[in-house]
């Protein structure tokens, strides 16, 4: 089994969160971390060949000092995204992660992810990018294509790091959230945690059937676990249990067959998870 953690970094307020998330992971897993910052197609290169119009005469040398400024710029976006990748090595090993490895990309960040995906075995990413703090209510424009294309956990870090001890798993029994229980037990990243598994709905006794052999599965490994049941809407409903019994993580499946199962895409989930304020690790 591969053993990196893929982290994705920009110059957004959530970067540090993210190395710092990045770090945890990988020092409870033992593994090493690949930092990749993406450059866009505009930002990481030149404009096109402008000589074509240097017959336009007096417009000619406002044509050449554009694409100079362009190149001026492309060559300042590389040096911006080296910057962003040596001060995000500096926090990873500070917190003691390593061996780190940098990689900047031009181009699509989906294309660069799915070309690493083979080497990783997860992916940190922050909810929001650099346009966060002008759409405070707008996701990451890259979180919702990464997660429905990723095949590996997605570990969307919060605004503030924050160490991980007491989880939530919002429990619909789906086969991502089947997978992400088996994950979890096989998974270095959980062991000592308390971990609480919340079916936003009413209790049935197939239901609480599911919920209690999900249980034994964890348990079979050390980890303390509970089971609730919360009525309502999954949102309304799990965003209070994050804030009554103050839950550090909440984990997910990316897609299932309840009212959470289109994530990001169903306008419920996406409502949750602009308002949870804690990490999610997600599961396809």
């Amino acid at each position: 089994m591969t053993n990196k953690i893929l982290a994705l970094v920009d110059g957004s307020a959530y970067s540090h969160s993210v190395c710092h998330y990045t770090a945890w992971i990988a020092g409870r897993l033992s593994a090493s971390v690949e930092l990749m910052h993406v450059l866009g197609r505009r930002a990481g290169v030149a404009g096109g060949d402008l000589s074509g119009a240097l017959s336009l005469g007096a417009r000619s040398a406002l044509l050449e000092e554009l694409a100079a400024l362009d190149a001026q710029n492309a060559r300042l976006a590389q040096a911006r995204g080296r910057a962003i990748l040596e001060d995000a090595r500096v926090i990873v090993e500070a917190d003691g992660a390593g061996p780190v490895s940098q990689r900047l990309r031009q181009g699509d960040l989906l294309e660069a992810v799915s070309e690493l995906e083979p080497e990783i075995r997860a992916i940190v990413i922050g909810k929001r990018g650099e346009a966060s703090g002008f759409a405070s209510d707008h996701l990451g424009s890259n979180l919702e294509r990464i997660v429905r294309s990723s095949r590996v956990p997605v570990f969307v870090a919060s605004r503030v790091f924050k160490p991980v001890s007491k989880v939530l798993v919002a429990f619909d029994a789906s086969a991502s959230t089947q997978k992400a229980i088996a994950r979890m037990a096989d998974s270095a990243v959980f062991r000592d945690m308390s971990v609480t598994l919340v079916h936003a709905g009413e209790e049935t006794a197939a239901m609480r059937a599911l919920m209690d052999e999900a249980q034994l599965a964890l348990r079979a490994v050390g980890l303390h676990t509970a089971a609730e049941f919360a009525p309502g809407e999954p949102e309304a409903a799990l965003n209070a249990r994050i804030a009554e019994q103050g839950f550090d993580l909440l984990v997910m499946g990316a897609y299932g067959h309840s009212r959470i199962r289109s994530l990001i895409i169903g306008s419920t989930t996406t409502a949750m998870i602009r308002a949870v304020k804690i990490p999610l690790v997600l599961y396809r």
